[in-house]
């Protein structure tokens, strides 16, 4: 009997040792899952990071140009302002009498096709 014994402890010592390994290699496996979870963010971070930087670049190319054409535009339209009220004050006085005599001045005249009744 000690011999059975004997052979039944060898094999709960073989079991358990197995059960240890099973053990070991579950947790070796979940720290490999989560550093590869943890590499592919990194990695994952550093292309967002990357691509945000050339969306940035490139739309900052885009709006530069435009930046520049909408201050030519208001350059443009501040200069037409200042052309058309320094030609209102240069041309209102001689206008204003010009409407005023063709208002104020008026010459009765019959109209050529009005005709006399006989």
């Amino acid at each position: 009997m000690t011999s059975q014994s004997q052979g039944i402890q060898q094999l709960l010592q073989a079991e358990k040792r197995a059960k240890d390994k099973l053990e070991e290699a579950k947790k070796r496996k979940g720290k490999r899952l989560k550093q590869a979870k943890e590499e592919a963010i990194a990695e994952i971070d550093h292309y967002r990071l990357q691509r945000e930087k050339e969306f940035r670049n490139k739309q900052t190319n885009v709006m530069g140009s435009q930046g520049n054409l909408s201050a030519k535009i208001e350059e443009q339209t501040a200069e037409t302002i200042r052309n058309l009220t320094s030609s209102y004050h240069k041309s209102m006085e001689s206008l204003m009498k010009k409407l005023l005599s063709t208002i104020c001045d008026i010459n009765p005249e019959v109209h050529p096709n009005f005709r006399h009744a006989v």
